[in-house]
């Protein structure tokens, strides 16, 4: 046994001091509290927690509102086809799974490489084998494709399965290491047309996870893009029957404004030799844009649903060709952005993303994407000016 040190004791009564403090407000509150609270009734699930993201320039607007409706009400009333809806249900759960493994796994090399020779870490290998997982066990899907290994393969064992899946398992291995926010990107293709030879616009929905300080998802629905957020509690969202629900809305009919001061430049090399390109980077500084840019396209795009604006912009050049898979990541993304009333450009004519022919699995594109304004700012601009 040994005394402890001064600077010991000192901490100790620091901590102690803290603590007696903090009893002392909660007793100060507690006396002028009401006797009694009464809940207000809801029909829907019970939220207690703010779900807005905010930022030093962009705090959110939103409201906590006095209850959410869960995952199957919304679904139920904003997604007509039944096996989509399942088809969600699935993606969603393998979302909570690489939540969970999230929260537990280190970030270390795995010692094993992709298709590219990109070295794997652990958690890209973890989040890969739960969405494969996910597609085996599935009663709706017929095939996937992953972007750790660009090929598809077939998963319907019986025959009854309706829809090919393409994945990003976890966009933003490069920032991981660092705590930053990361994501899974899913684009979901019908049988009748697969994925070989049909467009984005085919799509069926597409979802977008983020991995935050919480994990919300966005999904494309039939009137728009819907925001859910995970695991309000360790035990789900309680419902007013006091059941728990491990998703809950969180943002209903996502809009993105026709404009913005956000901005979110990727490929700034290209800059250097594309001078339309330097002119629109020049114009967003000059006019006191303010930057956004983590260099993860999940968070990069994600925040034009949480701040209802923006501009995500990554054009090609000579020695800085193209690096985003059009199945994989830009096509889901578009998808929910023009849901949403935003536009996107495949960085080459102008038009839509969601209009470029999927030749194949791992095509590269440019891409602009988010305030339709500033996307055809970048189209005149970088595309036209050229």
């Amino acid at each position: 046994f040994s005394f402890p040190s001064s600077h010991h004791l000192s901490l100790h009564s620091n901590i102690k001091m803290k603590f007696l403090i903090s009893l002392l407000t909660l007793s100060s509150a507690a006396a002028f509290a009401p006797s009694s609270f009464t809940a207000p009734a809801a029909t829907s699930t019970q939220l207690y927690g703010e779900y807005g993201a905010s930022s030093t320039s962009f705090y959110t607007t939103t409201e906590k509102q006095d209850s959410y409706l869960s995952l199957e009400a919304v679904l139920g009333e904003k997604c007509a086809d039944e096996k989509v809806r399942l088809v969600i249900k699935e993606m969603l759960e393998a979302c909570a799974d690489i939540t969970e493994a999230l929260r537990t796994a280190l970030v270390t090399v795995e010692g094993s490489a992709n298709t590219f020779g990109d070295a794997q870490l652990s958690v890209d290998v973890i989040a890969d084998e739960l969405m494969w997982e996910s597609c085996k066990n599935s009663a709706t899907i017929r095939e996937g494709a992953s972007e750790e290994d660009p090929e598809v393969r077939n998963t319907d064992e019986q025959g009854d399965g309706e829809y090919t899946v393409c994945w990003d398992p976890l966009d933003g291995s490069s920032i991981v290491d660092n705590n930053w926010a990361v994501g899974t990107i899913i684009g979901i293709w019908p049988k009748s047309t697969g994925l070989i030879g049909a467009t984005g616009r085919d799509q069926v929905t597409s979802l977008v996870a983020i991995y935050g300080p919480r994990t919300t998802v966005l999904v494309a629905l039939d009137d728009g893009t819907y925001e859910f957020s995970y695991g309000c509690t360790p035990e789900g969202c309680e419902l007013p029957d006091g059941s728990f629900e491990p998703w809950i809305c969180s943002r209903s009919a996502i809009k993105i404004a026709e404009d913005t001061k956000i901005f979110s430049p990727a490929n700034l090399r290209a800059a250097q030799e594309v001078p339309g390109y330097k002119k629109l980077i020049d114009m967003y500084m000059v006019d006191k844009y303010t930057l956004r840019y983590s260099g993860g396209l999940v968070p990069d795009i994600y925040q034009q649903f949480t701040k209802n604006m923006g501009i995500f912009t990554n054009p090609t050049s000579d020695s800085s060709p193209a690096k985003l898979r059009l199945a994989f990541e830009a096509a889901p993304f578009a998808l929910l952005v023009e849901k949403a009333g935003g536009k996107s450009s495949d960085g080459v004519t102008g038009g839509s993303i969601l209009d470029v022919q999927i030749d194949s699995v791992d095509q590269r594109c440019a891409l602009a994407i988010g305030s339709a304004n500033e996307v055809d700012r970048f189209n005149d601009w970088v595309i036209d000016g050229n």
